[in-house]
């Protein structure tokens, strides 16, 4: 009790508020009997007299006197129980009675009744029910629109439409017609409106627009007529759509600056469209005046080139350069070694969104800026040097002082245009002691012209010297890489690859180039994984696809399909599937794809002998006479394509044809031995005079033959035999006589070969198209003379030099990947940077 304080009057109101009252100590509540046993009974009864001096016994035994000396309320007087109404809110009230419990929360009365449920029946909740599904619907068709699926989207908005004509005949049915919700009326009009021009069914959204702009109780629906113009400039009814632009200017308030300024800039593109430059002058004048921006600025510049103004065109490329962009310095993101605090903040913002639209906006700038120096330079000045000189001092003394140097080597790439390398390469040159940047740029150009004048030595050093300025640049990179692969140095050029693509994984050159040194260490495995990668990549790349083909002959024809689908028109890729299924044994499919690259190019010696066989074998030889016909144009030396001219008439029983052609043989090559037996044949057979003559003349070439065979057999056995004898010095008479046959071999050979130099040439070259050589000495007929003859006879000897037109280079190096099974490849070095 040493701790109990009772509120007197004389005692100070406000002590004893520090010192802990065991009074409100609610974890001993429990142990208080006499709380217990208020709790039990009514409030306000008094409990029994007790010799329990315990703090509650005691305070129950004294009335509660207030500060003010008032007895409080509530307290026991007499034994009488006077109503609590201070806490009736507590849940006390006066009617209780001695035995009731204390139930503060009224938990005895039982659970609350049921909320009382909604009757849907009710038009006013079909109402609400109804207007939720139409609003819902909106949502949907939006989302659909967003996610792509714009036919999705527009079935959405056809519902909505629909249940909100339902809706409006509810309201108008139950009387409240002028309760209708116009604002989810015009939502529905307008998604509807959208959803058709999104599915270009222009018709229909331009309908949905006017049933928008004609209702007058939708306020500013006036707007929607640049929607209604869009749809037009989409039609092409170009004068259609400046008229819905301008009542869409005149309906809008000269407040809405930002929208009035894009109608205008939307009109001058149209009238661009329309080809009337002044029209779209004067429109981009006034926005460039009230407010300039980039693409205005350089659709002015277009205009002005247009129509020939060299002042204007100077005029309008200092104002774009002067254009403001509202982009903070890039120093703001630096980071501050000395304010942790603000080194977190500049870690947090530096690749915000905010960032990378302020950077965005930079490089569209850029850009812009970039194209319209190279568009005007040849043009503002009586030539391109001088044009590009003022351009580049206008941009130094702007706040794009960096474009200048990309200006410098933009100039470079106009002289690579014009052919002149050396202006070009003195160009770059002077960027050996500029910045890193830029000298690492210039340094690439440079190793890239090099390269392609195949001066590969310089094309190192200046790879070297733009690694050196720039270790990360990996254009740099391939270019070493290049000049590497071209030295045959594989393992070091595929390490050179591989480190670029560290260094950039979106250069796809590193990746094509790395297949490539993969084929030449035969590595096919690597080579396969690079390409299908890099298809992956590039979808439609025909290089790409053309490379897998070192997969199975059946995947091989798929990836050739794929590349057809691609370039419709390539002779080699067809010819190539022609051959694939030539040895799949499928032949009507084989002469499909053969006949359309001979189409295509009608000069591939390849195709022209394989159709001209095809149509032997088929017994088709009148089709076959046109096909060695070419090919006697192509190769005119080649005895070999005049022979089976004159067999495909004689096979067809055209003998007179036959025996002319084989007399227009004979006068071209007298000493060719297949041509004179078949003039003996025909001359026999049709019994004609000149037999006898044709038959001399084959024994005379015959005899020719055999001598000049057994003059080469003595030469060369004389030689080793005077090689033999003199090592053992015997070598005088032996000498003599390798001295004479020499003679006489030389003799008889260039009366021989003089007059037969197709033949000769022929003869050296045999075995270069051993397949269709051997099916056509296999064809029908084969015990005639002149297809049972030698090779070396009728061989042709023909290659193209030239690989597949689809298997070039990504950019310009020329090293070849040879490859049994496949056409040949070619590495590329490095683009110029656009």
């Amino acid at each position: 009790m040493e701790h109990v304080h009772l509120a007197v009057e004389e005692e100070d109101l406000y002590s004893g508020y520090n010192d802990y009252n065991p009074t409100f100590d609610s974890e001993e509540l429990e142990n208080d009997v006499g709380f217990q046993q208020a709790v039990r009974i009514s409030h306000g009864r008094r409990p029994p007299v007790s010799t329990d001096y315990s703090v509650t016994s005691y305070f129950a035994r004294i009335p509660l006197v207030s500060s003010m000396g008032r007895t409080m309320t509530g307290a026991v007087q007499d034994g009488a129980a006077r109503p609590m109404t201070a806490v009736r809110a507590a849940g006390y009230t006066s009617s209780l009675t001695r035995g009731s419990t204390f139930d503060p929360l009224g938990q005895s009365r039982g659970p609350a009744a049921p909320l009382e449920a909604k009757n849907e029946d009710t038009p006013e909740e079909k109402i609400k029910i109804l207007e939720k599904k139409v609003n819902d619907l909106i949502k949907e068709s939006c989302m659909a629109q967003s996610s792509g699926a714009s036919q999705l989207a527009l079935e959405k908005a056809k519902e909505a439409g629909r249940k909100e004509r339902t809706l409006v005949r509810q309201r108008e049915h139950s009387g409240n017609a002028d309760h209708i919700n116009l604002d989810l009326t015009y939502s529905v009009l307008l998604n509807l409106a959208n959803q058709y021009a999104n599915n270009d069914m222009f018709p229909e959204a331009l309908n949905s627009y006017q049933v928008i702009v004609k209702n007058k109780m939708f306020s500013n629906a006036g707007r929607l007529k640049v929607n209604m113009a869009n749809i037009y400039v989409k039609q092409k009814s170009y004068p259609k759509a400046i008229k819905f632009y301008r009542m869409a200017l005149d309906q809008i308030s000269n407040a809405h600056k930002e929208m009035r300024i894009k109608i205008m800039q939307n009109i001058g593109v149209v009238f661009v469209r329309m080809g009337q430059y002044s029209d779209a002058i004067t429109s981009f004048e006034h926005i460039m005046s009230e407010s300039p921006n980039i693409k205005t600025g350089f659709n002015l510049i277009l205009c002005y080139y247009a129509i020939g103004d060299r002042e204007r065109m100077k005029k309008a490329f200092q104002k774009l350069i002067s254009v403001p962009l509202g982009v903070d310095d890039e120093d703001k993101y630096l980071p501050s070694h000395d304010d942790t605090d603000s080194e977190m903040v500049i870690e947090a913002i530096k690749n915000d969104k905010l960032h990378q639209m302020e950077r965005d906006l930079k490089v569209l700038a850029e850009k812009y800026i970039m194209t319209a120096a190279k568009l005007i330079a040849p043009a503002i000045e009586t030539s391109f040097v001088t044009g590009f000189d003022w351009c580049v001092d206008m941009v130094k003394s702007s706040h794009y002082v960096e474009l200048a140097n990309d200006l410098e080597i933009n100039k470079a790439i106009t002289y690579l245009r014009q052919k002149d390398f050396n202006q070009a390469v003195e160009t770059l040159k002077t960027f050996e002691k500029k910045d890193s940047r830029v000298k690492s740029a210039a340094a690439t150009n440079l190793s890239f012209l090099y390269f392609l004048e195949k001066d590969y030595d310089q094309a190192d050093r200046y790879a070297d010297l733009a690694m050196t300025a720039d270790r990360y640049n990996p254009a740099a990179i391939i270019n070493k890489a290049n000049t590497m692969f071209v030295k045959q140095d594989y393992e070091k050029a595929g390490e050179l690859y591989k480190e670029a693509l560290r260094n950039d994984s979106s250069f796809t050159e590193a990746l094509y180039n790395l297949g490539l040194t993969y084929k030449g260490l035969n590595h096919l495995e690597e080579a396969l994984d690079c390409f299908l990668k890099l298809h992956a990549i590039l979808r439609n790349s025909a290089q790409v696809m053309y490379q897998l083909l070192l997969e199975e002959p059946q995947q091989a024809i798929e990836w050739l399909i794929q590349v057809l689908s691609v370039t419709h028109t390539d002779p080699r890729a067809l010819a190539k599937l022609g051959e694939l299924y030539d040895g799949e044994g499928d032949k009507s499919q084989a002469f499909q794809y053969y006949y359309e690259s001979f189409r295509y190019f009608p000069s591939n010696i390849d195709v022209i002998e394989w159709l001209g066989a095809y149509y032997i074998e088929t017994q088709f030889c009148e089709k076959a006479i046109q096909y060695f016909e070419r090919a006697t144009l192509i190769q005119p030396t080649q005895v070999k394509w005049q022979l089976m001219v004159a067999s495909c008439y004689r096979r067809s029983g055209n003998y007179q044809r036959a025996l002319e052609t084989y007399k227009d043989i004979h006068r071209k090559f007298p000493e060719n031995m297949e041509c004179l037996r078949f003039l003996v044949r025909l001359c026999t057979d049709m019994g004609l005079k000149e037999v006898q003559e044709y038959a001399t003349k084959l024994k005379k070439a015959e005899k020719m033959k055999e001598i000049r065979e057994q003059r080469g057999k003595s030469g060369r056995e004389g030689s080793a035999r005077s090689r033999r004898e003199g090592r053992e010095g015997s070598a005088g008479s032996t000498g003599e006589i390798s001295k004479y046959t020499k003679c006489l071999f030389y003799c008889v050979s260039a009366c021989v070969f003089g007059a037969d130099s197709g033949h000769s040439s022929s003869s050296n070259n045999n075995n270069k198209r051993e397949r269709l050589s051997a099916k056509m000495r296999s064809l029908p007929g084969s015990n005639e003379p002149y297809e049972a003859s030698s090779p070396k006879e009728i061989d042709a000897s023909y290659v193209d030099p030239l690989g597949p037109q689809m298997e070039r280079p990504k950019t310009g190096a020329k090293k070849r990947v040879e490859d049994d099974d496949f056409a040949d490849e070619e590495l590329g070095d490095d683009l110029l940077p656009e």
